[in-house]
């Protein structure tokens, strides 16, 4: 049985590879011409070379296989053209199932996020049922994701043999990006994070999620969604257990993230000005930090068997890599 791949040279999707492989399923995976290949690098894989956007590439990419795992996507808190995250997030999606769906794949597995689930006012957990809808969406990764999963539970609906799982803030081994939390992780570990605003996140390590991943094409049933997350904790108690691994000083001063949107105006002006430099803050990512993404993966754990290891352990690992990667002294 072959399963391919998309993502696969990015942080969850090289993970889902290597859990493949691990069991010993032939893996194909799609990945850019000149793209950074480190997270394939000694993997026995087989590699279709193109862009996930051109529709001859997609063709080329599902010819042949029995399992997708749809991992990849735009993943950006600021974008200077949201039309070419919608294009990637939802059009590429949709064409990508159905020609999968067409080529004779029995099952997929589509990886959302949980920024597509709702958060309650009053602070308590989320789970797969929290009502949200599209208006509650706060910038274009959020609003693309959420509009590509209900284009998928529409796929779901007309028998293309679909799950859905919604990752959290994965952390770990071969972010090479990184990502926003992998970003956090590094700059907490430097000791370059004086202060902090009062959110929260929930952590899970990202083989965390690549197991639950095979458990979703394994045991999920068509058209439902599983949270893949791990442990709910505040930044400020994120940033205490850095420091105590690192030997850092933990930050102490919270601010209000209404004192810090100036900031991050200035820096998305500032990366328009300078094309190809991200901002360091951004609008969207602020005005998500004012409410703490707790969730429940309760779900997952009953239907999948799903489980994920202490968040020590994924800090840790993270931190290791980063290190090891010289991207932290």
């Amino acid at each position: 049985m072959k399963s391919l791949v998309t993502g696969a040279t990015g942080f969850i999707g090289s993970a889902v590879a290597r859990a493949l492989l691990a069991r010993g399923e032939a893996v194909r995976v799609l990945a850019r011409a000149g793209g950074d290949r480190r997270n394939l690098e000694g993997l026995d894989i087989e590699i279709v070379e193109g862009d996930l956007r051109d529709a001859d590439t997609r063709a080329r990419a599902v010819k042949g296989i029995a399992s997708l795992y749809h991992v990849a996507a735009d993943y950006r808190l600021w974008v200077p053209d949201p039309a070419a995250m919608y294009a990637t997030n939802v059009e590429s999606t949709t064409d990508l199932l159905r020609r999968a769906a067409d080529a004779g794949a029995s099952r997929m597995v589509y990886t959302s996020s949980v920024a597509t689930l709702g958060i309650p006012k009053d602070g308590s957990v989320a789970d797969e049922t929290t009502a949200v809808d599209l208006a509650e969406m706060i910038g274009p990764y959020k609003r693309s994701k959420f509009m590509a999963e209900d284009a998928v539970r529409g796929l779901a609906g007309e028998g293309l043999p679909i799950v859905i799982v919604n990752p959290s803030a994965p952390v770990g081994p071969r972010d090479v990006k990184p990502t926003p939390t992998g970003r956090t992780v590094i700059e907490a570990a430097a000791g370059r994070m004086p202060a902090f605003v009062d959110t929260g996140l929930n952590l899970v390590h990202v083989d965390d999620v690549a197991r639950g991943h095979l458990l979703a094409h394994d045991k999920g049933a068509v058209g439902e969604r599983y949270v893949l997350g791990g442990e709910n904790m505040t930044l400020e108690q994120i940033l205490i257990r850095i420091s105590a691994m690192t030997g850092r000083k933990a930050p102490t001063i919270k601010l209000p993230v209404g004192a810090i949107l100036p900031l991050a105006y200035a820096a998305e002006a500032f990366a328009r000005l300078f094309k190809g430099r991200d901002p360091f803050v951004t609008v969207d990512g602020l005005k998500l930090a004012r409410k703490r993404m707790f969730f429940s993966s309760a779900k997952a754990e009953k239907t999948l068997g799903y489980s994920a290891r202490p968040v020590d352990e994924a800090l840790k690992d993270a931190i290791a890599w980063f290190k090891a990667a010289g991207v932290l002294q």
